[in-house]
């Protein structure tokens, strides 16, 4: 029997290695979950950062981002409050929400993120399916802008947020429209 030896050549990396800081006024960090069961309810978080760091390879490239939940805006400031209380995200006790990477794969258009998200003092492993919008150059600065739109789904009670389960559902969708600029 003969062996035969598989060489892969990895796909070209779409964007330029190094570390891409965040375009704040392109991006946005969303949310949607039900509400009695019925209809859902919209929200932001008007607060949060993110890094990317592209590496020669996939298993070097990393995306790192922290959300500050005190930010929470769904467009009626009691109901944003409430959501701010000891009863429901503490936001005292549980400041921020923090991803970290753990790995990237796809090409193209089509990708997934795999990374821990962690809320308060509970991490778990989540992903996302992220469409890659391309890269462009800036009329305004003259940099080069990539485009990521992230979707990704957790449920509440992993994270120790079970509060209200007879009015708010679960599973909360999270939708990240993040905008990078490339390295100078």
């Amino acid at each position: 029997m003969t062996s035969k030896t598989v060489t892969t050549i990895p796909t070209a990396l779409p964007l330029a290695a190094g570390h891409w800081t965040l375009d704040p006024f392109h991006s946005a960090v969303g949310f949607t979950i039900r509400h009695l069961g019925i209809s859902k309810v919209r929200g932001q978080f008007m607060r949060f950062e993110a890094d990317l760091i592209v590496g020669d390879t996939l298993d070097s490239c990393a995306v790192t981002a922290t959300v500050a939940l005190d930010s929470v805006d769904t467009g009626n400031a009691d109901r944003d409050a409430h959501l701010s209380a000891p009863d429901m995200l503490d936001v005292a006790n549980r400041p921020a929400m923090v991803f970290r990477s753990t790995r990237i794969d796809g090409a193209g258009d089509d990708w997934i993120m795999a990374g821990d998200l962690t809320i308060g003092e509970v991490t778990r492993s989540v992903t996302f399916d992220v469409e890659f919008g391309g890269v462009e150059d800036s009329i305004v600065d003259g940099r080069r802008h990539a485009g990521f739109e992230a979707k990704g789904e957790i449920r509440r009670s992993d994270f120790g947020l079970g509060f209200a389960p007879a009015i708010l559902g679960d599973s909360v969708k999270i939708q990240l429209d993040m905008q990078f600029v490339e390295p100078e």
